[in-house]
């Protein structure tokens, strides 16, 4: 009861302060309002009399039908000075606006607990106390935002909470936020002490957060997932991917086929380290950059990324690019490479990066020469200057 009496009392106020100016309108100004209507008419219609007069002097219209327009002008004008009959209309002017006032307000205050209290009943929860935000971040529920405002809050109080930083670094990467999750990782490892998962989940952070380049820190965080499990099939596949984006073709091969030899039969990454093992195999011409890109995938690409969870072919996208920047540090002048390394960093999403591979490009092609005039066109296409920024 006291809920739907808070209601009421609610839309009343608002009903009131809708209404007030319709409300001073009404005592104020309507009077002014309806005199100075009164005044134009009035002056239309004397305006018409003259005219009759100049029209019936120069013979344009006979006395009798002079005479009939003069009353009828008369009349009018009688009716307005004395605020009479509408000239139009038939209807009293002093009713008539006043009326149209009434039905606003009545409109204004029926339209509000006729679509307000249908659509409260429809999406809001009547029967459910209110909960005080102190209460909500105890009892998140479903809802992630209020989660992460809790453990962080909370983080923020205890930063040493491993058990904290572990529950929120896989929320973290889950979803794309792999700066936080890395600084997650790190501290619940300096808290709770490095484990297979924890190394192993570090080094992924690390990767994806440099757009998948197998860096230094993800290195000794894969070592210390391979010293507790010598078998670990993701710590080694990391491992050799870094040999590969070095330019060590023979030495990620051998790494991805001794992956592939202790692999199960379904294992689910088969097909990703088949597909390495085909880029690394010294057997076979080194693939070209244009090939490496994103954007131009083999038969080989397309085959590997068909039976992949999104997760994998994300990987595999920015493993091939890591790949390709690594590969024209050993081929600075390949300019096909260039053009394929700047454009995949901007699909990507990495302007920096893209910005770093221009400058460096520049240094090998100057601005001045044929291919430099394209870099630079192509990284204004893509609003990317030489520092990342929008040149």
């Amino acid at each position: 009861m006291i809920f739907w009496i808070a209601i009421a009392a609610m839309t009343a106020l608002v009903a009131l302060v809708l209404i007030l100016p319709l409300a001073r309108a009404s005592s104020s100004g309507a009077a002014e309002a309806e005199a100075q209507d009164r005044a134009k008419e009035q002056a239309v219609y004397r305006d018409q009399l003259r005219e009759l007069d100049r029209d019936q002097k120069d013979g344009l219209i006979n006395a009798t039908e002079a005479d009939y327009a003069r009353a009828e002008i008369g009349r009018r004008l009688l009716a307005v000075s004395a605020g009479g009959i509408d000239a139009e209309a038939g209807e009293s002017v002093t009713k008539k606006r006043p009326l149209r006032r009434r039905l606003a307000e009545i409109a204004v205050i029926m339209a509000l607990p006729v679509v307000g209290v249908p659509l409260y009943l429809l999406v809001g929860a009547p029967g459910v106390a209110g909960q005080p935000i102190e209460e909500r971040l105890a009892n998140p529920g479903e809802n992630l935002d209020l989660l992460l405002a809790k453990v962080e809050r909370h983080l923020l109080q205890e930063p040493d909470d491993g058990k904290g930083w572990d529950l929120v670094a896989p929320i973290y990467y889950r979803n794309g936020i792999y700066d936080k999750a890395v600084d997650a990782y790190r501290n619940a490892i300096r808290l709770e002490g490095k484990s297979v998962e924890r190394s192993g989940n570090l080094a992924e952070s690390v990767i994806s957060l440099d757009q998948g380049r197998v860096n230094d820190e993800a290195v000794a965080a894969l070592n210390d997932v391979l010293a507790a499990d010598p078998k670990n099939a993701r710590a080694r596949f990391y491992l050799a991917l870094r040999l590969e984006q070095d330019g060590k073709r023979p030495e990620a091969f051998a790494a991805f086929k001794a992956i592939r030899a202790d692999a199960a039969p379904d294992a689910n990454y088969l097909e990703l380290v088949d597909k390495h093992i085909a880029a690394t195999d010294p057997a076979k011409p080194a693939p070209s950059a244009e090939a490496a890109a994103p954007g131009n995938p083999g038969a080989d690409d397309v085959a590997a990324a068909e039976g992949m969870s999104a997760g994998d072919r994300q990987q595999m996208i920015l493993g091939m690019v890591a790949t390709l920047d690594a590969r024209l540090k050993n081929e600075p002048k390949n300019f096909e490479g260039w053009m394929r390394l700047i454009r995949s960093y901007g699909v990507l999403g990495a302007p920096d990066k893209a910005g770093e591979a221009l400058k460096t490009a520049l240094t090998n092609f100057p601005a001045e020469t044929p291919e430099g005039k394209q870099l630079l066109a192509l990284a204004r296409g893509m609003g990317i200057g030489a520092e990342g920024s929008a040149p």
